[in-house]
C-alpha cells in the first residue's frame, strides 16, 4: 500500500462545470443507428421503430449533448436523403465505413429521438463531397420558421416548428488522409471560415465549431490549428480535438496514464488558441471542443473489421469497433472524465465517441438484450454528480514511470462543489496495478457529511480484463467501505486499479439523496 494526501479548496473554484462536457456521439456506422437505438422489428421498439430499451439506457447514462450524423460519415452524407417519406428515401453507398445507407432514419426521426432521450442536438455538415451551399440549405430547412422553400418543405414532412439547432459542426476530421474531401489546412480554413459567415448570416444564434487535429500524433498538430484560425478566428465558437487512446502490448501502466496526455493534447491546444489571439477574454473566444474522446483498440480495426470491410461486399449495418470493455478500460474512462474537468475553463464540450454498440457505453444486441458496459458507470456517476463549479485538488502522492506517457501521478483527483444542491463530489483514480492507496483528504469547508461512497475495481472472482455482456455483468459500482471523516479530513483506502466517488454534503442535517 502506499499513500497519498488530497487538498480540495471549495473556496477557490476553478470555473462552472459546462455540462455540454458530457456530450455523445451517434454516427451512421456501424450497428449504431441501425440495431442500436433503432430496430423497428425489436420486442421494445415503439411505433417509430426506437428501441425503447436503449433509449432508457441513454436517459440513465445522463449525456446533454449527442453529435450526429458523423463522423467520417458526415463527408460523403446527403442530408436531403434522410427527410420525407420513408419509402421514396434513396439507398445509397457509404464510403466511409463500406455499407450501405437505408436513409430510414434522417433528421426528423433523430431529432425527435433525441429531444426525448434530453439530448441538444450537435449537427455536423458534409465539408467533404459537399459545401457551402448545402451546410446552409440543412440550417434553413432545420431553423427558419416558414415562408421559404426549405423551412416550408420541412413542416411539409412532418415538423411545423423548426428544429432549433445551435450547435453546428464544420465538417470532420479534415486534416486525415482517411477522410472524404481531405484538404490542407488553407483550403479547409478557408471553407469553413466562409461557411461560418454564411450560416451566421442565415442564424445569428448558432455555435459553431471548426475541425481541429484529428489526433495529437497528426503530424500537422499545431500548425493545423494555427492556419485554421488564422481564417476562421471570429467566426467560430469553438475548435475541435479527437482524442482515443489503447493499452497497446500489454503495457497497462502507460494506458492508466492516458490522461496525463489528454492534459497536455488539451494544454496544448489551448496555447495556439491563445497565441491566435482568441483566448478567453477576446471578443470572441474559442473553447476546445473535445467532440470525439475514448477508448478504442484501434489495432483490433486495423487488423480485423477493417480488412472484413473492405471485402468487395456492401453491408447494412455491419458489426465495426464493438469493443467490449474491461475494468481497466473503464477506471481509463473515469480518469479521462477527470482530465476534462480539470480543463474546464477551456473545454466547452466534450462528446464520449459513440453512444451503442460503436466504441459504446450502451452495447444491444438485435431481438435481444441492451447493456451496460463497464464503462457506462464513470460516465453516468460524472454525469449526474458533477455539477456547480469545478476543483482542482493539490495531490501529493509518488509517480510512476510510463513507456509511452512520460511520469504520471499514482493518485489523480478531481472535485466539483454544488452550493445550490449542498454537494460536493470527488472524483479519484488508483492508477496503480497492484497496490491500494492509504488517501487522507483535507477540506477548507467545515459541515462535511459523507452521503455515499463508490468505487468501480476488479470484481470478486475476475481480474482487471473482466468485461460486461449480454449474460451477465459483473463489473459496476459498489460501497468503498471503511471511509471516515473526522474534523474535515476524510480518511480512506481505494483499491488497486480503481475509480473512485465519494459525495459529502455540505449539512450534515440536510444529506442530499444520490
Amino acid at each position: 500500500m502506499f499513500s497519498a494526501q488530497i487538498d480540495v479548496a471549495t473556496a477557490a473554484p476553478l470555473c462552472d462545470v459546462p455540462r455540454r462536457i458530457f456530450g455523445t456521439f451517434v454516427e451512421h456506422m456501424g450497428r449504431s443507428v441501425y440495431e442500436g437505438v433503432y430496430e423497428p422489428g425489436h420486442p421494445t421498439a415503439r411505433p417509430d421503430g426506437f428501441r425503447a430499451d436503449v433509449l432508457a439506457l441513454v436517459q440513465e447514462l445522463g449525456a446533454t449533448t449527442v453529435r450526429y450524423p458523423g463522423g467520417n460519415f458526415v463527408s460523403g452524407y446527403r442530408w436531403e436523403d434522410g427527410v420525407g417519406p420513408k419509402d421514396a428515401r434513396p439507398v445509397r453507398l457509404d464510403a466511409a465505413w463500406h455499407s450501405i445507407e437505408t436513409n430510414e432514419v434522417g433528421l426528423h426521426e433523430f431529432a425527435g429521438w433525441a429531444a426525448e432521450a434530453g439530448l441538444e442536438l450537435m449537427y455536423a455538415v458534409n465539408l467533404g463531397t459537399r459545401g457551402m451551399q448545402e451546410a446552409a440549405d440543412v440550417l434553413e430547412y432545420a431553423n427558419i420558421p416558414s415562408g421559404t422553400a426549405l423551412s416550408d418543405l420541412r413542416r411539409e414532412n412532418g415538423a411545423e416548428e423548426p428544429f432549433g439547432i445551435r450547435l453546428w459542426c464544420l465538417g470532420n476530421e479534415v486534416d486525415g488522409p482517411w477522410q472524404i474531401g481531405h484538404k490542407t489546412a488553407d483550403e479547409y480554413g478557408r471553407l469553413a471560415a466562409e461557411t461560418a459567415r454564411l450560416m451566421t448570416f442565415i442564424d445569428s444564434r448558432v455555435e459553431l465549431v471548426a475541425a481541429g487535429s484529428s489526433n495529437a500524433e497528426m503530424p500537422t498538430f499545431g500548425d493545423w490549428e494555427r492556419t485554421v484560425l488564422k481564417h476562421t478566428a471570429g467566426l467560430v465558437d469553438h475548435i475541435s480535438l479527437h482524442a482515443y487512446y489503447e493499452e497497446s502490448d500489454g503495457d497497462a501502466v502507460s494506458f492508466l496514464a492516458s490522461g496525463t496526455a489528454l492534459d497536455r493534447y488539451i494544454e496544448a491546444v489551448a496555447a495556439v488558441i491563445d497565441d491566435a489571439g482568441a483566448g478567453p477574454g477576446s471578443e470572441r473566444p474559442v473553447g476546445i471542443s473535445v467532440d470525439e474522446w475514448n477508448v478504442w483498440y484501434q489495432r483490433r480495426w486495423n487488423e480485423i473489421d477493417k480488412p472484413r470491410v473492405l471485402t468487395g461486399e456492401w453491408p447494412v449495418a455491419p458489426r465495426l469497433i464493438e469493443d467490449s470493455y474491461s475494468v481497466t478500460d473503464a477506471v481509463v474512462v473515469g480518469s479521462l472524465l477527470g482530465s476534462l474537468l480539470r480543463h474546464a475553463d477551456r473545454v466547452t464540450m466534450a462528446n464520449l465517441a459513440q453512444l451503442v454498440n460503436v466504441i459504446a457505453p450502451i452495447r444491444c444486441e438485435p431481438g435481444g438484450p441492451a447493456w451496460r458496459q463497464t464503462t457506462f458507470f464513470p460516465f453516468q456517476r460524472t454525469a449526474a454528480l458533477a455539477t456547480g463549479s469545478v476543483v482542482v485538488p493539490a495531490v501529493e502522492v509518488d509517480s510512476i514511470d510510463t513507456a509511452v506517457h512520460g511520469t504520471a501521478p499514482l493518485v489523480d483527483a478531481v472535485a466539483t462543489v454544488d452550493a445550490g444542491a449542498g454537494r460536493v463530489a470527488l472524483f479519484v483514480t488508483n492508477r496503480s496495478l497492484d497496490d491500494a492507496a492509504a488517501v487522507r483528504i483535507r477540506f477548507d469547508q467545515p459541515g462535511l457529511a459523507v452521503v455515499s461512497a463508490e468505487v468501480l475495481t476488479v470484481p470478486e472472482g475476475g481480474d482487471r480484463h473482466t468485461v460486461n455482456d449480454e449474460t451477465a455483468q459483473p463489473v459496476g459500482m459498489r460501497a468503498l467501505d471503511g471511509v471516515q471523516l473526522t474534523a474535515g479530513v476524510l480518511e480512506a483506502t481505494l483499491p488497486a486499479l480503481s475509480w473512485s466517488v465519494v459525495v459529502l454534503s455540505t449539512t450534515a442535517e440536510e444529506a442530499p439523496h444520490v
